[in-house]
């Protein structure tokens, strides 16, 4: 049965309030963005705007293409040395940020994610070219680290002066063959938001390091894990819960990785997806290619992570590993319960808002769920319309010039390969008995009916939200951290977890349990005041005659 909400201002009230400062273009483009919730039969949602452009002035929640490609899909990765093409302050805003933990395997082992490797560009190198510079940094890195592989990454000004970084990868592997030596054109103003950037990793990644070598981790089971990125220790929780149930984890694209596992994860039996967008276009292009079917996971909730792992156990159809994976879940639900019933008495019936990438503000609509906190409005700073309506709206989705920016590369099954590892009868079967593959129903089907699902939100805008909504719990990055505590409310930053987790599985889902309760029944947030509410800043009209 679908939950439905009453909003002590109506959804429709807020959107017409909310945007009457704007101008009249962009008030009927933000009225796209801001939608309503309403649920149909067979889980049809309205139609939102979304993977547009940021109206320039606004200040927005999103972040560039850069952080999208080096920030999240390959700042996890432990051991492919990566190199900034740019200003030094573009490399220091993508090193360890968002607390990507990792675990080498010896004292000995690469781990290069402490560094912060730039070519540092000046003023010359803008007016004559950075080329030889960078060239000179990746003779530096080779002859101090000795790595398997190097990632080079293209900032706006990298685009903007020409210089091609994919010419010195070219000529670097040719001086070091035995270095795989790849350029990323991930320079910040490509695409509307991040979202560009996960696409141009993925599409580098799936080009020039998977399908490097031939192999296969040992174990049975295995599998890869799309788009978990290890904040806070969440892989760890999760590889210790597969391995539990008798899966093996072959890599995690990208959270406590490794070049090697990269490179044969086209050996594995299956992919599982955990944050849709910053990383399907890989899960597609790896069954295309090499036959490896994906379907969509959530491993943030006790429920979700149980319905995962059941999932996954499932699809292997061994009666030893389902029945093994049933034992460990009742016991981790049992532990978990405990404490779940504690928090709960505490925090039901409170409201949250949650405005985070990727597939976070779906994912923890979960988890607080569970504790019995309603989400009244949500929404991401890089989606498109499927993460939010699912992707049945797949072929519905017009591409624009931003889109197209992004290269679509095609895929054809390997010659030599190409292996699928289920047949289209058996897939049809599982499809039949409500086995799903290839699917997400997005975060919209999900909510309560007349909850509100806003894309893009700014600040304007979520300051009207508490102004109009007053939630008990905020959750969204850090620029929008310190806005909200000021305002007397709660804040969880879900972008880098503020320096705890992991909120993954089960342990982790207690550790969110104890942290909510901790924040919503803690009075210090009710002393705050904003500084702005003791002394108004100035303000004024401009009159033209």
């Amino acid at each position: 049965m679908t939950e439905t909400i009453d909003l002590p201002v109506s959804g429709e009230t807020f959107r017409d309030n909310v945007t009457k400062n704007y101008s009249n273009k962009l008030a009927k483009k933000r009225k796209k963005q801001i939608i309503v919730n309403q649920i149909g039969c067979a889980d049809e949602v309205p139609e939102i705007l979304a993977n547009t452009r940021t109206a320039p002035g606004i200040l927005t929640m999103r972040g560039c293409a850069y952080a999208g490609c080096k920030g999240v899909v390959l700042g996890p990765t432990r051991d492919i040395l990566q190199i900034v093409h740019g200003p030094i302050g573009c490399s220091f805003y993508a090193w360890l940020t968002r607390r990507n933990k990792t675990k080498p395997r010896s004292a000995e082992a690469a781990n290069y994610m402490p560094y912060c490797l730039s070519t540092d560009l000046q003023e010359d190198e803008i007016v004559f070219g950075g080329e030889k510079k960078l060239m000179a940094a990746i003779d530096e890195a080779v002859a101090m680290f000795h790595p398997k592989a190097i990632g080079i990454f293209a900032t706006c000004p990298v685009g903007l002066i020409g210089d091609d970084v994919h010419a010195v990868a070219r000529a670097a592997e040719e001086k070091y063959p035995d270095v795989n030596i790849f350029g990323f054109s991930c320079e910040g103003y490509k695409g509307v938001s991040q979202s560009a950037g996960h696409h141009i990793a993925n599409n580098k990644v799936f080009t020039d390091v998977v399908g490097q070598l031939e192999t296969p981790k040992e174990g049975q089971y295995r599998l890869n894990i799309l788009g978990e990125y290890n904040i806070g220790g969440d892989a760890f929780e999760i590889e210790r819960i597969a391995e539990a149930c008798g899966l093996t984890v072959h890599s995690t694209f990208s959270g406590n990785s490794e070049y090697e596992e990269f490179a044969s994860a086209h050996t594995a039996d299956l992919n599982v997806v955990m944050c849709h967008r910053s990383i399907n276009y890989l899960a597609e292009m790896m069954e295309k290619k090499y036959g490896i079917p994906w379907f969509k996971v959530n491993f943030i909730g006790v429920h979700p992570t149980a319905k995962s792992f059941r999932k996954i156990a499932q699809y292997y159809g061994d009666q030893a590993l389902i029945d093994r994976t049933e034992a460990f879940i009742k016991a981790e639900l049992a532990e978990a319960e405990k404490v779940r019933a504690e928090v709960y008495e505490r925090c039901q019936g409170k409201t949250a808002m949650l405005f985070v990438g990727g597939s976070r503000a779906h994912h923890y609509q979960d988890l607080l769920r569970e504790i019995g906190i309603k989400t009244i409005a949500a929404g991401y700073e890089f989606a498109h319309r499927d993460d939010y309506e699912g992707r049945k709206v797949l072929p519905d989705i017009i591409v624009d010039a931003d889109s197209r920016n992004i290269e679509e590369l095609s895929v054809a099954p390997d010659e030599t390969r190409y292996s699928p590892r289920i047949s289209e009868e058996r897939k049809k079967q599982d499809e039949a008995g409500g086995f799903t593959y290839n699917d997400y129903r997005g975060m919209m089907p999900e909510m309560p009916v007349g909850s509100l699902v806003i894309d893009d939100c700014n600040h304007h805008e979520l300051e009207a939200l508490i102004d109009y909504y007053k939630p008990d719990l905020v959750c969204a990055g850090i620029k929008e951290k310190y806005i909200v505590q000021k305002r007397g409310i709660p804040m969880k930053q879900l972008h880098s977890y503020d320096y705890m987790g992991p909120f993954a599985g089960f342990r982790g889902a207690v550790n969110f349990y104890r942290e909510i309760d901790r924040l919503l029944n803690c009075n210090v947030f009710r002393f705050a005041k904003a500084p702005w509410d003791n002394s108004p800043q100035l303000a004024a009209t401009y009159v033209s005659k």
